[in-house]
Order: C-alpha cells, then structure tokens, then sequence
C-alpha cells in the first residue's frame, strides 16, 4: 500500500507540476511524466492484455465508438443550432492524430496507472473509479466545463474499462467526444481545450 501511495504522489506531482509550469518547461516536464508514469507500469512487466492493449473486450468495447460518434454529433447539432459552432484549433491531420494518441495515453493513465494503485489503497474499485475521475478532473482545472466534463467521463471511462478491459475503444471516442467539445462550446470559456496555466495565459488574439 505504501508503494502504491508513493507512485500516485509521484505521478500526479510530476502531471500537475507540468500542467501548471511556463510552456519552454511543460516541453521538458510532459515528457518526462510520460516516460516516469510508463516506467513505473511496466517495471512489474504486465501482460498487454492485462494492461488492456491487447484483444480482450475488443470487439465487445467496439460499441463506445459508434456510442461516441452520435453523441459528438448531436453536440455538433445542438451548437450549430445554438451558434456556438466554430472551426476546430489547427483542424489538420497531424494535430487531430496527436490529440486522440494522448487522449488513449490518457486512459492509460486512468485505467492503468491510477486505478489500480487507488483500488489497493482504498480497499475496493467502486472508491477507486470516484476518486480516479475526481483527480482526472483536478487535472483540468482551473477550466470548469473541462473539469465537469471530465468529471463524468472519468468515472464512465473508468466503469467501462472494468468491464471490457480494452483501452482501444475508450481511447479513440474520449478523442472523438473532446473534439466536439472542442467545437462545439465557445472558446471564451474552455481556451483552446488548455488547462493549469496554460489556461491562464490564453490570448484570444494569438
């Protein structure tokens, strides 16, 4: 148990000090929380099925995406219908890949690195998916629709992935979904999807 307190410390210290640094330190620090986060998981030297990257629950996860994709059209829809629609922030490929590679990096994170140790610590996985998608939405603060957003889908994210053990699925439509979100609510409120100081010294005019 301690060793699993130490590595939740360790990882959502060096995440949050990432999120909450200039950007010449976050291009420093983001990797490195990468890399310290991955090492700590495969140190023990999981299965790829056991860390969900395999086939296990894959085609049964497969739903979620279509599931994603309506849900993220019908956001289009509603803010079409609302105003609020605007084009996405560097709407090309290489951004858009990027962005759904972090966000299955994300789930990663929460399936992975977090829930596990926090399910060990606290003494059941009920407890552990609350707490897993209140730090996931500590993480993007200080936008509030960001945090409530992530709010919810940490703890679906979280209950999917303990039923199908597949991060594929959960991955790609947690990409599908932000970038709806990204489109769909005005930028005024949610900064270009930023958070932590990032957030802070958003310039509209950039």
């Amino acid at each position: 148990m301690a060793r699993d307190l130490v590595e939740v410390m360790v990882g959502y210290g060096i995440i949050m000090i990432a999120i909450w640094t200039p950007e010449s330190v976050q291009r420093v620090l983001s990797p490195a929380a990468l890399v310290v986060t991955l090492a700590i998981v495969v140190i023990d030297r999981p299965t790829r099925e056991g860390l969900g990257f395999g086939h296990r629950g894959l085609r049964a996860s497969l739903w979620i995406l279509p599931a994603a994709a309506v849900l993220a059209t019908v956001g289009v829809l509603v803010a079409r219908r609302f105003g609020t629609l605007h084009p996405l922030y560097h709407a090309d490929f290489r951004h858009v890949t990027g962005y759904i590679l972090w966000t299955i990096y994300q789930q990663f994170l929460l399936n992975d690195y977090f829930q596990p140790r926090l399910a060990r610590i606290l003494g059941g996985e009920t407890a552990a998916m609350s707490v897993t998608a209140v730090l996931f939405a500590a993480a993007h603060l200080p936008s509030l629709w960001l945090a409530l957003a992530t709010l919810a889908w940490g703890a679906v994210s979280c209950a999917l992935f303990r039923r199908y053990r597949n991060i594929y699925a959960l991955g790609v439509a947690q990409g599908l979904l932000g970038l709806c979100f990204a489109v769909s609510v005005p930028d005024q409120f949610i900064h270009h999807l930023r958070v932590g100081l990032g957030y802070l010294r958003y310039n509209p005019t950039q």
